[in-house]
């Protein structure tokens, strides 16, 4: 666990599912621990070109069905385009995002990576930084950026030095509910090698627990930590 002894906890996940790749395991374990851990989903797949209304009510009863499985404190949605966060204006996104910061006022954030491949994980990641600045958010004392299987991985700017955790948090007898949670959103899993497949979270989870000298871990960067 990090350092701090923090008691609430809110996951910025750009679209549902990358909470649970990036820390599913973390948010139960944090749930097993009293923590009180909230769910914020920037976007939403409602008129949005390419999805039929009726993929939009079964992803509804996904996140639904999500959150009773991790026993969220709270799920909140910006509600905003997916795969179209870049098209908007920055004070637009960094307000629907800090309106939530501020409702739950969490100790901790989890974000996605900066230089994730997908567009919306990088615009995501600012407007939660600069929402959480501190004169704003004086109540964030920790933000953790988390690694998403087919998004982090996939990053090939050739400036990004690449995701390179500090924080590792064992998730050991977490990871099977991990892998059974993200199974619940259909059509985002796939066959080996597809990159969100079972054997591939697994063979993550593994890989980080090597490194940090456990069966099964989540990987994370410490951008702050205020104690």
């Amino acid at each position: 666990m990090p350092n701090l002894k923090l008691q609430s906890a809110l996951v910025i996940a750009p679209h549902p599912d990358d909470e649970t790749l990036g820390c599913g395991g973390t948010i139960l374990k944090l749930k097993a621990m009293g923590v009180s851990v909230h769910w914020l989903i920037v976007t939403t797949i409602d008129g949005v070109a390419g999805f039929p209304q009726d993929r939009v009510a079964v992803r509804a009863r996904e996140i639904e069905s999500v959150r009773d499985a991790y026993g969220f404190d709270g799920v909140h949605q910006c509600f905003l385009p997916a795969a179209g966060l870049d098209t908007l204006g920055k004070g637009e996104l960094i307000g629907a995002i800090g309106k939530v910061i501020r409702c739950v006022e969490p100790d901790s954030l989890y974000v996605p990576y900066r230089n994730d491949v997908h567009s919306d994980h990088a615009a995501v990641f600012d407007a939660a930084v600069s929402a959480a600045k501190t004169f704003r958010s004086p109540f964030v004392k920790a933000i953790y950026a988390y690694e998403t299987l087919s998004e982090t991985d996939f990053g090939l700017r050739p400036d990004d030095p690449g995701f390179r955790p500090n924080l590792y948090e064992d998730i050991t007898g977490y990871l099977d509910r991990k892998i059974s949670i993200m199974s619940k959103f259909d059509g985002e899993m796939g066959e080996f090698p597809f990159p969100r497949s079972e054997e591939c979270l697994r063979a993550l989870a593994t890989l980080r627990g090597a490194q940090a000298n456990c069966n099964a871990a989540e990987a994370f960067m410490t951008l702050k930590e205020i104690r």
